[in-house]
């Protein structure tokens, strides 16, 4: 496996291998010696396994990580726990995980690798802190709110910053895009729901829309709502990516804008590339707020720099206060 890793990274004009491990304790001697850039980091490993060489690395050097994750269950629970650690994104291994299958995502690690050079590796393992939400005393609004998150490299560190400072009697559904593959979103969704007051579930098709829950889209499914019998329902949704991405937050924003109007709020975070941009537009259009992250916490400044370039962005605020205005505005 390392050796396949070694040829894949070595044929490409623009990088190259600089040292090999073949457990966390070598690996923090060979990045200790060697100072690399990035640094791929297997899950499984002897001696020390890679979240227990994750917490060492990210407090000693300053080095990007990307976590190599097998697709299961218990592989996507570590690799979201990597992610809250300070891990900058993670490849799944396809099944089998022999050096020939390995080669069918050659191409989704060289490419991870170039977009990580653009994170600086100190921000994405600060932690943000934040300060629990009384619960909401006013007497709350009949009018039914709905608000879209959307996330993608970076999200689960500014989520552990918005959901778990929600307070119990948060009175509007959430929608919540993380870019993230099958298995990842259920284990994301399991994780805030045990640190938050709120509920925090995967989405389901063909639920009813409940207020104070936050409904996460599974990986590989666009989410959208839908009207049935005076109910908002969920609905998922397998058509064609969008942004090259599936969840696309541009997708959820749209359908969930044609039914709350005015009354819908987006939260653009964290993030590569532009989705979410033109659902943005679409909540605006029908005179609802944006929230985008500010560019002092986020772990890349992609997303919510192109909402705000195109001037969408009603607030800009740090990840931590971003749920304090969500109240505020619920």
């Amino acid at each position: 496996m390392r050796m396949v890793l070694k040829d894949i990274i070595d044929s490409q004009p623009d990088m190259r291998v600089i040292g090999v491990a073949k457990d966390g304790l070598e690996a923090l001697q060979v990045i200790e010696e060697k100072k690399p850039d990035v640094v791929t980091l297997d899950v499984e490993m002897p001696r020390m396994n890679g979240i227990e060489a994750l917490r060492q690395i990210v407090q000693r050097y300053p080095v990007r990580v990307i976590m190599v994750s097998s697709l299961t269950e218990e592989g996507a629970d570590i690799t979201i726990t990597a992610l809250s650690i300070g891990a900058v994104d993670f490849l799944t291994k396809p099944s089998g995980s022999t050096s020939l299958t390995f080669r069918e995502v050659a191409d989704e690690l060289v490419q991870k690798i170039r977009n990580s050079m653009l994170i600086d590796p100190k921000r994405a393992a600060s932690k943000l802190t934040f300060k629990s939400i009384t619960p909401m005393v006013k007497k709350i609004s009949l009018t039914e709110r709905a608000i879209v998150i959307g996330s993608s490299t970076g999200g689960p560190r500014s989520l552990d910053a918005i959901i778990p400072a929600l307070p119990a009697n948060f009175p509007a559904p959430i929608f919540l895009v993380q870019h993230m593959p099958p298995l990842f979103t259920k284990s994301l969704a399991m994780r805030l729901n045990s640190i938050s007051k709120i509920p925090v579930k995967e989405a389901e098709d063909g639920e009813t829309v409940k207020r104070g829950v936050v409904y996460v889209a599974p990986g590989d499914f666009h989410m959208g709502v839908k009207t049935v019998n005076s109910n908002v329902q969920i609905y998922l949704d397998k058509s064609e990516k969008i942004n090259n991405v599936r969840p696309a937050v541009d997708f959820t924003l749209m359908k969930v804008a044609e039914i709350y109007k005015s009354n819908t709020i987006a939260v653009i975070l964290t993030g590569m590339g532009r989705d979410g941009a033109k659902g943005a537009f679409k909540v605006k259009y029908y005179g609802g707020k944006v929230l985008a992250e500010h560019e002092s916490t986020c772990v890349v400044y992609g997303m919510p720099k192109a909402v705000v370039e195109e001037g969408y962005a009603d607030y800009v605020l740090p990840a931590d206060r971003i749920a304090e205005k969500l109240v505020e505005l619920v």
